[in-house]
């Protein structure tokens, strides 16, 4: 870069590989540069045409996806005079990429409104195509320096929502309370689905059927939802574990079709459970799941959801798990103790074959794994246990209980961090630190605002009401 002074620091980050030095003869630069370059729109946006000639205007670029599908979401893009349209962008090294990685044959990508490349003239069929090469805002080495630097690793200033100014005139204790205020409407509202599924089922399937659900996880909560639904009628037989997985891994469709000829360990497992299946496979025959509605991309294994059946099982097998439940609500406990506290109560004795397995034919692990892990007994709390306890409080007008369980929630430590989170920082937050976000409970209020406002607006905030929500409960606690 002219003018800028070298120095020992600068001059060893490049030698030894931390941030890799592009140069323009290079074929192509790498993927992920591309990403951030289409991300923070390093390239001359007043210059772009699409490979037809079309001018193009980014209204804004999307937010980066990191959970499979297209790149980047919710791009706001107009082509030529038409009016500007709102979709997913896919960035590939070349246009032969929309086929290779199968993005053609893929639902996912249905939305996509424009393909962006490094170099070419031809394009995905039907689809508008971008090249990046010669509107880039600097050289390849210049870009590559920078991607090495913070500011390419958060969104930039111009990306954030209309919201993050009237945000940063609150403090931290004002923001934090304006949050709780948010999780309260978020526990109400996970409560009411409660209250409402157990008028017509009881409170003992709401709950089995909330339980079911949270551990499908974001990507197979339906066909786990359907699975709870149906337990009134897998609950009537073999009340022994090994039947009671038969049924449910049998009911799922994730159960290996054939048997396995040889006699390892994983197959004496699979033929025991397809001993009890056959017996019952012709009576639940017209309400066993398709394989097609499971998502297995981007799980992780632990998550899978075949292993995530095996617990469900469990807790099943069990049946005094809402008596358990109860008590525990019951109980006075400490803060720091909630979660190892909920999480006796849910962990299950180890399992022969799911304690060391991830799916049917996945390699035996080295050590066993607990069906259930810390980690997720928050998103369990939160999401299920503590709205359906706190919602049988109200309506037994237990006032006690009541105010004990909000108690709770609100002291319940935070979970784990997740791209919806990381994204409501950047964007509403300014890119607060995540330790802002102190318990689950105020996670849980940012995700109610991205809920209730993001996502009922574009990427350019248009139509939305949450900045002048800010400013008038400003208003409020100051006049207060």
């Amino acid at each position: 870069m002219p003018g800028v002074t070298a120095s020992f620091y600068a001059d060893f980050r490049v030698r030894c590989g931390a941030v890799p030095i592009l140069h323009e003869d290079r074929e192509s630069p790498p993927e992920y540069l591309l990403q951030a370059i289409w991300q923070h729109q390093r390239i001359l946006r007043d210059q772009l045409r699409a490979i037809d000639g079309t001018p193009v205007r980014i209204l804004h670029p999307g937010f980066r996806s990191v959970e499979g599908g297209p790149d980047f979401r919710g791009a706001v893009i107009q082509f030529g005079d038409e009016r500007p349209r709102v979709g997913d962008v896919e960035v590939d090294i070349n246009a032969n990429g929309w086929r290779a990685h199968g993005h053609d044959r893929n639902p996912a990508f249905e939305k996509v409104i424009l393909h962006v490349i490094w170099d070419g003239k031809a394009k995905a069929e039907g689809l508008p195509a971008l090249s990046l090469r010669n509107v880039l805002d600097a050289s390849l080495g210049e870009l590559s320096l920078w991607l090495g630097g913070e500011a390419a690793q958060s969104l930039p200033e111009s990306l954030r929502g209309k919201c993050c100014a009237p945000l940063r005139e609150l403090d931290e204790v004002q923001t934090l309370r304006l949050l709780q205020e948010a999780a309260q409407v978020r526990l109400q509202s996970k409560a009411a689905q409660f209250q409402t599924r157990a008028r017509q089922a009881g409170w003992e399937q709401a709950l089995w059927e909330g339980l079911f659900k949270a551990l499908g996880y974001k990507h197979n909560i339906w066909p786990m939802q359907r699975l709870a639904e149906l337990r009134p009628r897998w609950t009537n037989g073999d009340s022994k574990l090994l039947g009671i997985q038969a049924r449910l891994l049998g009911l799922s469709g994730l159960l290996p079709a054939e048997l396995p000829e040889s006699r390892s360990g994983a197959d004496i497992y699979v033929r025991r459970v397809w001993d009890h299946w056959w017996r019952e496979r012709d009576e639940f025959a017209d309400c066993v799941l398709p394989r097609t509605v499971w998502r297995f991309h981007g799980i992780r294994p632990a998550n899978h959801p075949e292993r995530r059946i095996a617990l469900a099982s469990c807790w099943s097998g069990a049946d005094d798990l809402p008596a358990k439940l109860e008590k525990w609500c019951a109980e006075d406990l400490p803060d720091p103790k909630l979660a190892d506290s909920l999480l006796k109560v849910l962990q299950v004795k180890p399992d022969d074959f799911w304690s060391w397995h991830y799916t049917f034919r996945s390699s035996r692990l080295k050590k066993a794994q607990p069906l259930l892990g810390g980690t997720r007994v928050t998103d369990l709390a939160v999401n299920v246990v503590l709205p359906w306890l706190w919602i049988r409080a109200v309506e037994g007008k237990n006032e006690s209980l009541r105010s004990r369980l909000e108690k709770r929630y609100f002291a319940w430590p935070a979970a784990e961090d997740n791209s919806l989170l990381r994204l409501a920082r950047q964007r509403l937050l300014g890119g607060a630190p995540r330790k802002l976000l102190r318990s689950a409970a105020v996670q849980q209020g940012l995700i109610q605002i991205v809920r209730d406002f993001c996502e009922r607006s574009n990427a350019l905030c248009e139509g939305c009401k949450f900045p002048e929500l800010v400013r008038g409960w400003r208003t409020v606690q100051s006049a207060g």
